[in-house]
């Protein structure tokens, strides 16, 4: 597997890079969040060797059990949360991120905004939208965003940079990728986490400026 690594990446940069200038868009509007849950720092290290930097977790018990010692040997290297994130790990995921992708409620900007001011440390952040509107699913609801970024912005002063999604599963991403573009254009918001292993391309077309790859580059993940 850590032989196939480089190999993975390479092809997927190329992939990301070919769906880029398809779409007109300038080299390097889109970046790659390599995916790294589940597996272990071995397969971050490979990565690293590889010149990736930019990686995702979704736990942040994991990342902290991963990226700390890395980060360390890596002072360039970046880390995005992109799971759900419950308020009892909001002050753990300020200190160990640079970006938490994920807000989604009231009561977690409220956790976000205390742990920054007890950290002294403000990650970007991006609200998770839910535009499946999918009961199961973490994410505000469509018609709900506008008022959330405007007080995430004003009641809880919060860098909000953009929006994430993740499309229904059995359906066309496209539109979904549309909705979550006309809203971050709306607030003057100019980063949209969304597209994975499997809609990538689409999501670049639709003005995505972070894709998150995980399978594609690591290979199928163990369950949890």
């Amino acid at each position: 597997m850590l032989d196939d690594i480089a190999a993975n990446l390479t092809r997927i940069r190329a992939r990301i890079e070919a769906a880029t200038l398809a779409a007109g868009r300038a080299p390097g509007a889109a970046q790659l969040v390599a995916v790294s849950k589940t597996n272990p720092a071995e397969a971050v290290q490979a990565a690293l060797a590889a010149g990736q930097r930019l990686f995702g977790e979704n736990r942040v018990q994991e990342a902290a059990g991963k990226f700390p010692a890395l980060r360390a040997a890596h002072p360039d290297l970046r880390l995005h949360i992109i799971g759900p994130l419950q308020t009892n790990k909001a002050r753990d995921a300020v200190r160990l991120a640079d970006v938490i992708e994920t807000l989604d409620r009231p009561k977690l900007a409220t956790a976000l905004a205390e742990a920054m001011a007890k950290e002294g440390r403000r990650p970007d952040l991006l609200i998770q939208v839910n535009t499946g509107a999918e009961p199961q699913k973490a994410g505000i609801l469509p018609a709900e965003a506008p008022e959330f970024i405007q007080a995430c912005r004003t009641t809880w002063n919060l860098p909000i940079l953009g929006l994430m999604c993740i499309p229904p599963a059995e359906e066309d991403p496209g539109p979904h990728f549309t909705l979550l573009a006309q809203l971050a254009q709306a607030h003057g918001l100019t980063t949209l986490s969304m597209g994975m292993s499997g809609d990538f391309e689409t999501a670049i077309r639709h003005g995505a400026t972070h894709v998150r790859v995980g399978s594609a580059i690591f290979g199928v993940r163990a369950a949890g």
